[in-house]
């Protein structure tokens, strides 16, 4: 029953560490599909979760830190929109600008309004969004399996991480079961078609930026004000760049996308576990080796395991309307 507990535990830290991954990914998805790279997830994240920290100490609201920090990751998303789309601009570029600007942006503003050393305050139990238990968890406890499976790891969690959980169907039906999804696709593929259709690949590539940039306020401000209680600086720690790895791996799919995130939070999960545990025959490793231990399985996946993938055709390419 123990291992069996301590496998519970762990799922249940992956869960909590897959949602900000999960929800890049799929806001990579949107503009990736659309033919934008998206290299400025990151950027995107941690510029939601600097508004969201900052909203949530100054309102004590944590739905006011939400809406803040998706209102500035769209702002962003559509700052990367006008330089990409509008004006052509190198996309790749673009994305890693907003990466630059907003990890130095973020903790110069902290600075300058709270003087804590380039982060927020800590923010409140009132102003989080703290964990839910469902009914009966604590009455099925005791019960064997079942119980330890719905208080544990289905019970628990907070809000963010069950629309998490309802984002991800919706998004796969979205982009495969409706107009805007056949769209989106046929602009990543071919635009100059779409565009003969009478379809604007402009409007397209900015509605599916739109919903890059609400997806990515989403996870920023789940790292600030859900997962954590305040804003520090780099706090997202590469974690828009697994999110971007994670989609290439699933093909730009996004069921397959889920499963890598989960993938890549599970080595995330246990890298934290084995910090200061002695192996077997080596000893105890270097914290640093075990905190790389994400982002190595990150590159043997895609070095090794990720075949032939084969992106959007249009990906990259700025559209030049046909006259």
């Amino acid at each position: 029953m123990d291992v069996f507990l301590q496998a519970i535990l762990l799922s249940d830290s992956t869960i909590r560490l897959a949602v900000p991954l999960i929800l890049a990914s799929l806001a990579g998805l949107f503009a990736e599909r659309s033919g934008v790279v998206d290299i400025g997830l990151e950027g995107k994240m941690l510029g939601a979760a600097f508004a969201a920290a900052s909203a949530a100490f100054v309102t004590g609201s944590a739905l006011a830190g939400l809406c803040m920090g998706i209102v500035v990751s769209v702002c962003l998303s559509m700052i990367h929109g006008f330089a990409c789309i509008t004006h052509r601009g190198d996309q790749v570029v673009s994305g890693m600008a907003l990466n630059i600007m907003v990890a130095g942006l973020g903790p110069t503003l902290a600075e300058a309004w709270f003087r804590q050393g380039g982060r927020t305050p800590g923010i409140g139990a009132d102003a989080r969004f703290t964990s839910i238990t469902l009914p009966f968890a604590e009455a099925m406890r005791d019960v064997p399996v079942i119980g330890l499976l719905y208080s544990e790891l289905i019970s628990g969690h907070n809000i963010l991480v069950y629309l998490t959980a309802i984002i991800v169907p919706v998004v796969a039906w979205v982009v495969y079961r409706t107009r805007f999804g056949l769209r989106l696709r046929a602009v990543g593929e071919n635009p100059s078609a779409v565009d003969t259709a009478g379809i604007s690949v402009t409007a397209m590539r900015y509605k599916a930026l739109l919903f890059t940039g609400v997806l990515c306020g989403i996870a920023g401000a789940y790292l600030s004000t859900a997962h954590g209680s305040s804003f520090i600086r780099d706090m997202t720690a590469g974690k828009g760049y697994l999110a971007l790895a994670a989609l290439i791996f699933a093909k730009w799919r996004p069921v397959p996308a889920l499963l890598a995130c989960l993938l890549f939070a599970f080595t995330d999960a246990v890298q934290v576990r084995l910090q200061g545990v002695p192996l077997p025959v080596v000893g105890e490793i270097p914290t640093q080796a075990i905190q790389a231990l994400p982002y190595i399985a990150t590159v043997l996946l895609l070095a090794g395991f990720v075949g032939r993938a084969i992106a959007p055709k249009a990906i990259g390419q700025p559209y030049v309307k046909e006259r």
